[in-house]
């Protein structure tokens, strides 16, 4: 830290200053500075405030303009998948053509390429989106992980580590009951071999040990189970043991090195089943989807400090609803989730903010649901607590990371800059960030990413799919619908 004397002033100088903006703090009084500032030294912010009040008290080694601009902190994805950034729309409309994919590519067509490729496309669009920080679960589809072998989630977690975003990879084993059949193109030539439970979790034991902690704490592994569900199920009753070892050797694995725990698919019931038999709630879990919760299931996540992750766009929430208001009035925290990047949905989080809100509004016919500074929580402060990270990043405060994002109000769909907390939530897109702010360091500044070259990351991408395509023998899932046009359904 260096001070300068300035007319007889002290000054501190930072490394960069941005000035002028309309900052959306977040912080516990939820201030909105209209004539807003941010200093940020190293990593860490040191001060927000007004502009005049900022200049006067530090020097910067860069000063970005914000005018015309809002200052948020970075968005937080709390529920997405890796791998899906590369199966976008196959099959169309056919969501079993869909499932099966996931299973084929994810098991029998994907080399460590195409995790890593994925990974960077999937961090691009997100900081592009102004997503600084995002859960993937490794695999997808019907609990399909790929963890026959660490190198997988390796080359992910380089690749996110790489582009400079913050990321939680979540790791468990693949569904009950194993083995399971995985070819692994980690070798040459590839071989096929059944991979057991014993091994799943010792490649889960090596991915904790590998990639926790990578690109300077900004890659953090979290652990995963597939949903315990009997009632939904008829094959999880004759499975219950195994679903009983699982959570004991997982959980243990997660208290061992201190990591947070998350869910894909909870349904009604199903959050009761996961805490009385397995014992997974708690104040470091994270449970998405969670549709026609029951009033056990709402109580215990009360009761435990569990979250919820709700995911708007997905299809789990046409199939049913996520109580999202009867869980905030019950004092349940809950973030919100893309569930990207497929079959139907991407990682733009003003997308799926007011997906959001118009979902419940809709459900209740009651306009007045889920006010805009509410679900701009979701995807901040709220979603930030839910991945045990609200000490560290979610609103724009003294000591906590700079993570911050600038969007670009002085545009014809977000005019007149008035009303900014609403111009953001209602009107913004995920093009309508310009400066993206990870760490302190700008990975992209006005529109133009800095830190990965965006065509060759485009180019690798189109190259990885032809090859996925082929291996798996789907090309035909990239056929258009015979019902894509005319038709009232699929």
């Amino acid at each position: 830290m260096t001070i300068r004397n300035d007319q007889n002033t002290a000054t501190m100088h930072v490394d960069l200053l941005i000035e002028h903006g309309i900052v959306i703090t977040v912080d516990e009084t939820r201030r909105v500075i209209e004539d807003g500032a941010v200093a940020v030294r190293g990593d860490r912010i040191v001060a927000v405030g007004c502009t005049d009040d900022l200049r006067a008290r530090y020097t910067a080694d860069k000063i970005i303009n914000a005018r015309h601009k809002a200052v948020l902190p970075g968005l937080i994805d709390s529920h997405a998948h890796a791998g899906h950034a590369m199966l976008k729309t196959l099959g169309g409309g056919d969501g079993d053509a869909w499932m099966e994919a996931c299973q084929t590519i994810y098991t029998s067509a994907s080399g460590p390429e195409f995790w890593e490729v994925d990974a960077r496309l999937s961090a691009l669009e997100r900081l592009k989106c102004g997503t600084t920080t995002g859960v993937s679960m490794l695999g997808g589809g019907d609990s399909i992980m790929r963890v026959d072998d660490p190198i997988y989630a390796q080359r992910h977690a380089l690749a996110v580590a790489e582009t400079g975003t913050r990321s939680v990879v979540a790791v468990g084993p693949s569904r009950l009951p194993a083995p399971l059949a995985y070819v692994d193109w980690s070798t040459e030539p590839p071989r096929r071999r059944e991979v057991d439970a014993a091994a799943m979790f010792e490649v889960c034991e090596e991915i904790v040990r590998t990639c926790d902690g990578q690109g300077d704490g900004r890659v953090r592994i979290a652990i995963t189970l597939p949903v315990y569900a009997p009632q939904y199920e008829q094959s999880h009753q004759a499975l219950a043991a195994e679903f009983r070892q699982q959570a004991q050797d997982y959980m243990g694995l997660a208290r061992r090195h201190g990591l947070t725990f998350t869910q894909d698919g909870h349904r009604g019931g199903t959050l009761t089943l996961a805490h009385r038999e397995l014992g997974l709630l708690g104040p470091t879990s994270f449970m998405s989807h969670s549709i026609d919760l029951t009033e056990e299931d709402i109580a215990l996540c009360r009761e435990t400090q569990t979250k919820i992750v709700h995911n708007p766009s997905a299809i789990m929430s046409i199939l049913g609803r996520c109580p999202v208001p009867e869980l905030i009035e019950a004092g349940v925290t809950v973030a919100i989730g893309s569930d990207g990047a497929a079959p139907d949905r991407g990682y733009d989080l003003f997308r799926h903010m007011f997906q959001c809100m118009h979902y419940h509004r809709r459900h209740f016919r009651d306009p007045d649901i889920l006010p805009h500074g509410k679900v701009l929580e979701m995807i901040t402060i709220d979603a930030a607590k839910a991945l045990s990270l609200d000490h560290e990043i979610g609103s724009l405060e003294v000591g906590k990371k700079a993570d911050i994002i600038l969007v670009d109000l002085f545009k014809p769909h977000l005019m007149p800059m008035n009303m900014p907390v609403y111009r953001v939530t209602c009107f913004a897109n995920g093009g309508d960030v310009c400066t993206t702010i990870v760490d302190g360091k700008i990975l992209m500044e006005n529109y133009v990413v800095r830190t990965v070259d965006e065509h060759a990351v485009l180019e690798a991408v189109q190259e990885e799919s032809e090859r996925m395509l082929e291996r798996s023998g789907l090309r035909h899932l990239t056929a258009e619908s015979a019902n894509l046009w005319r038709a009232a359904r699929y």
